[in-house]
C-alpha cells in the first residue's frame, strides 16, 4: 500500500536538518588574556632581605670558632714548649702572645664582617 512505501521513502532519503550555529559570530566578544606580574608585599620583601641578613651573619660568625681553636692550639703549644725546655720561658712567651694576636684577629675579622652584614648593608 501507500502507506508502506511512504515509511520505506522517509527512512531512505536524507533531510536536511538546518540546525542554528552554536553562537551567532556577530555576537563572539573576543577574550583578551590578561597577564599580571606578580610581585610580593614590600613587608614580605623586606622580611625576606632580613632573614638573608641573619643567615649571612651566621655564616660569618662561624669563622670565630677557629680562632678559638687557634688560641688553643697556640696555648697548648706553649705548655708543651714549656715543659719540654723552662729555659726559653721568655721567648716561648712572646710567640705565643704573637699567634694569640694573629688568631684573634682572625675572629674579630669575621665578627666585623658580621656585623657589616646585619647593619651597614
Amino acid at each position: 500500500g501507500p502507506n508502506k512505501t511512504m515509511i520505506a521513502a522517509r527512512l531512505c532519503t536524507r533531510v536536511a536538518v538546518t540546525r542554528p550555529l552554536i553562537q551567532p559570530l556577530a555576537s563572539v566578544t573576543p577574550v583578551f588574556a590578561t597577564r599580571t606580574f606578580q610581585t610580593t608585599p614590600k613587608v614580605m620583601d623586606e622580611s625576606l632581605e632580613q632573614a638573608a641578613k641573619f643567615i649571612g651573619a651566621g655564616c660569618a660568625t662561624v669563622g670565630v670558632a677557629g680562632s678559638g681553636a687557634g688560641i688553643g692550639t697556640v696555648f697548648g703549644s706553649l705548655v708543651e714548649g714549656y715543659a719540654r725546655n723552662p729555659s726559653l720561658k721568655t721567648q716561648l712567651f712572646s710567640y705565643c702572645v704573637l699567634g694569640f694576636a694573629l688568631s684573634e684577629a682572625m675572629g674579630l675579622f669575621c665578627l666585623m664582617i658580621a656585623f657589616m652584614i646585619l647593619f651597614a648593608l
